[in-house]
């Protein structure tokens, strides 16, 4: 057979179908954000200087993507250069929140640093935190076409145990078949990534995945993303800000004694 052109060789265009969306940019209550920048004040006023301290930040189980408070764990390790955290760590404070409350991304600050980006080891947080809220925040975002190689269609009663090894995969039915279209849920999940600096600048990403529950294909990727900012009625206030002291001064402390092995991989 001889064919016209190389394009006569192309697979056909699988289907797919759109259900909803992932976000693509980060809704941030206004109490929030100045929380965030408020616990890298109250780090240089407590402890005596900059440190990088990570926190998560928190949604609703009706609103999900929306940022509405920052959660402030008991960090492990604090240093000038390093901050590290554990899906033990998430999950312990998943289970402190309150019902409704869930973590939908993770925050944390290179306080005095001049990168004003991630750095190597945040990526490594990154897929932690999103291994950790995935199941909480999967919803399905498509339906799309399961391409099957002999697709074979047998009949309810009308076969014998040798028919089930032909074809890669078995159909059976209660009546003929002749043709079907295979549609598989792809189900997507997504988490909020902000590094935050004491000079007041911060940068953002969303790391979005999305897997089909059939054919296992799993995809991740990530992008920079806006802070849209939202007025809830609720502000950061001087009032939270001295409330907020008491967990500074506990859960952010300074380690003056790495381990070598930390050491090394700053």
């Amino acid at each position: 057979m001889r064919f016209r052109s190389l394009t006569e060789l192309k697979r056909p265009e699988l289907r797919e179908v759109a259900l909803d969306s992932l976000p693509r940019s980060i809704a941030m209550d206004h109490y929030a954000h100045g929380k965030a920048f408020g616990i890298g004040e109250l780090v240089l006023d407590v402890h005596g200087e900059s440190l990088e301290w990570y926190g998560f930040t928190l949604g609703t189980v009706e609103r999900p993507d929306f940022i509405t408070d920052i959660g402030l764990p008991h960090n492990d390790l604090n240093l000038q250069v390093y901050t590290s955290l554990s899906a033990e760590r998430i999950a312990d404070f998943q289970e402190s929140l309150p019902d409704g409350v869930i973590i939908n991304g993770w925050i944390h600050s290179h306080g005095a640093l001049m990168l004003k980006d991630f750095s190597h080891t945040d990526e490594r947080n990154h897929e932690v935190v999103l291994d950790f809220v995935a199941a909480r925040l999967k919803k399905p975002v498509a339906k799309r076409e399961v391409a099957i190689k002999d697709l074979v269609f047998l009949v309810k009663g009308r076969f014998a145990d040798e028919d089930l090894a032909r074809g890669s995969v078995c159909i059976i039915t209660d009546a003929p078949v002749n043709e079907a279209v295979i549609m598989e849920t792809v189900y997507g999940s997504f988490c909020h990534a902000i590094v935050v600096g004491d000079g007041g600048w911060h940068h953002q990403e969303i790391h979005t995945r999305e897997y089909g529950v059939l054919s296992g294909h799993a995809r991740t990727s990530h992008r920079e993303a806006e802070v849209v900012l939202v007025d809830t009625g609720r502000a950061w206030s001087a009032a939270d800000r001295d409330e907020l002291r008491e967990d500074v001064a506990g859960k952010i402390r300074p380690n003056k004694n790495p381990p070598l092995e930390t050491v090394e991989r700053m």
